[in-house]
């Protein structure tokens, strides 16, 4: 969605905004609940944690909005830092449709129609430059400052094909892609064109140095809205991705596709449905989706893996808090969010919409207004997972009978376990953690999170039978943190 996008009505997963239905949340006669870890059973793997800076947000990094150069760095610390801040692996990049670019608009490559999809077209790359912010907008500068503090993947998505594509002639306002089903232009069938164009946005990237990890040719198909926007069924999806797969392996990039960016979990398999029942499913590396229309739920059919690309709150009370009465932006509520999105969606990736904005909505995990940043604790929801969890992890088995706890758990490539642990009752719950790498030489660190705390090391205390125990604050979170 573009910043002023219409909330299209985020339920909130799980029961985090009402902790109360849990009851007392007390433990049980012994006044302690047991949580068993066990790596041997193994679910999806981890890729990773991130956001967008798309629609030229990065900018505002950057000094736009009147940010200094030492706030600019702090941002980028808050966003990507292991040590200070979220630790964030993922940068989402908005390819652009738009001939003019002020604020708010994604410069396109190809701002000139060749008149025909045949004829030759004239990319120009030197015309996606933000006077002063560089080229895409200013989004090279911050791929280049992302992956220098950490990033690993790299996701570009395009809102919209270029208007003289379309069956509408207009970026906004949904419109087809001339070609596909039930689609006839009089300018002709438009999906080779589209494909290069992708490629090519590819290419000038590769050209800079960095390799784009995944390509996505939609975002809210399901959607007609007054931002760039392009429409598209399964069946419609699929009669593109059968030619953009081609083109894309011609061209010996490494880059992915991704589809189909649904505005809501079950308008997205809609989507994913059509175009397995076309036969394109094989095209795809990742299928992708939002949490807006319908909030994720029960996991999509598909071997491939999911990633939930974006999702905000963007209409409920503004909030920087970690919990005051349950509304949908507070950084418990999207905990919950995201243990639900692991735990139940079976995701391998969690994206929020925008990490740093000067908009006074909670659309961004970090707020700017001119040099003031004010961190959400919506960052510190999200931090419990990507300081801790890295690429290349694994989801693995954590239980408890105590339903006030909300938990995951994640087992690292070098063997590092994180297991998280949301305390959604009113009490304080005493816990014992079985089944971590307990050691002789091992060690384990507590990092909570609530209203007192932005991920502050806790100690913990070993426990007869090899466990580890502490207590969790009520209406908290808390991350254990074990090497062997």
């Amino acid at each position: 969605m573009a910043f002023n996008a219409l909330y299209l009505g985020a339920l909130v997963l799980g029961a985090a905004a009402h902790p109360s239905q849990y009851g007392s949340g007390k433990s049980g006669a012994s006044g302690r609940t047991t949580i068993n870890v066990n790596a041997a059973q193994k679910y999806q793997p981890f890729d990773g944690m991130g956001f967008s800076e798309a629609f030229q947000r990065g900018t505002q990094i950057y000094g736009a909005g009147g940010l200094s150069a030492a706030n600019t760095s702090r941002v980028l610390d808050l966003l990507y830092s292991n040590v200070n801040g979220a630790g964030m692996t993922i940068l989402r990049n908005g390819i652009g449709s738009s001939v003019n670019h002020p604020y708010d608009l994604m410069p396109s490559i190809e701002p000139v129609s060749p008149g025909s999809p045949n004829n030759t077209p004239t990319y120009d790359w030197e015309g996606t430059i933000k006077p002063g912010f560089g080229l895409d907008g200013g989004q090279l500068r911050l791929t280049k400052d992302a992956i220098a503090r950490g990033v690993q993947k790299i996701y570009a998505d395009a809102w919209s094909a270029p208007a003289f594509m379309k069956n509408n002639s207009n970026e906004n306002y949904g419109g087809y892609l001339c070609g596909v089903t039930g689609i006839d232009c009089e300018t002709g069938d438009w999906r080779q064109a589209y494909a290069n164009y992708l490629v090519q946005y590819l290419k000038f990237y590769e050209q800079e140095g960095i390799n784009i990890d995944y390509v996505g040719f939609l975002n809210e198909p399901d959607l007609n809205v007054s931002y760039a926007s392009m429409l598209s069924d399964g069946q419609q999806a699929a009669d593109f991705l059968t030619v953009l797969y081609p083109t894309l392996e011609a061209s010996h990039l490494k880059t992915e596709i991704a589809c189909c960016d649904g505005s809501g979990w079950e308008q997205n398999r809609e989507r994913l449905a059509g175009l397995q029942a076309a036969g394109a499913e094989y095209t795809l590396g990742l299928v992708t989706a939002h949490g807006y229309s319908s909030p994720p739920g029960a996991p999509f059919a598909t071997d491939r893996k999911v990633w939930e690309t974006e999702w905000a709150d963007l209409e409920g009370p503004h909030t920087l808090a970690w919990h005051e009465n349950g509304t949908s932006g507070e950084g418990l509520t999207w905990a919950n969010n995201i243990q639900q999105l692991f735990a139940v969606s079976n995701v391998s990736a969690t994206l929020y919409w925008i990490g740093a904005d000067n908009t006074t909505s909670n659309s961004a995990l970090i707020l700017l207004n001119n040099d003031t940043v004010h961190v959400s604790k919506r960052l510190w929801a999200f931090a419990q997972y990507s300081r801790f969890v890295k690429p290349g992890a694994t989801r693995i088995e954590v239980a408890s009978s105590n339903a006030a706890l909300n938990m995951t758990a994640f087992e690292n490539a070098d063997k590092t376990v994180a297991v998280q642990v949301i305390n959604n009752s009113n009490y304080t719950q005493a816990v014992t953690v079985q089944g971590l790498p307990v050691g002789k030489h091992s060690s384990v660190v507590g990092w909570l999170t609530n209203n007192e705390h932005d991920l502050s090391k806790m100690g913990v205390q070993r426990v007869a039978g090899g466990g580890i125990g502490t207590s969790i604050p009520a209406l908290s979170m808390m991350s254990f943190v074990a090497s062997g």
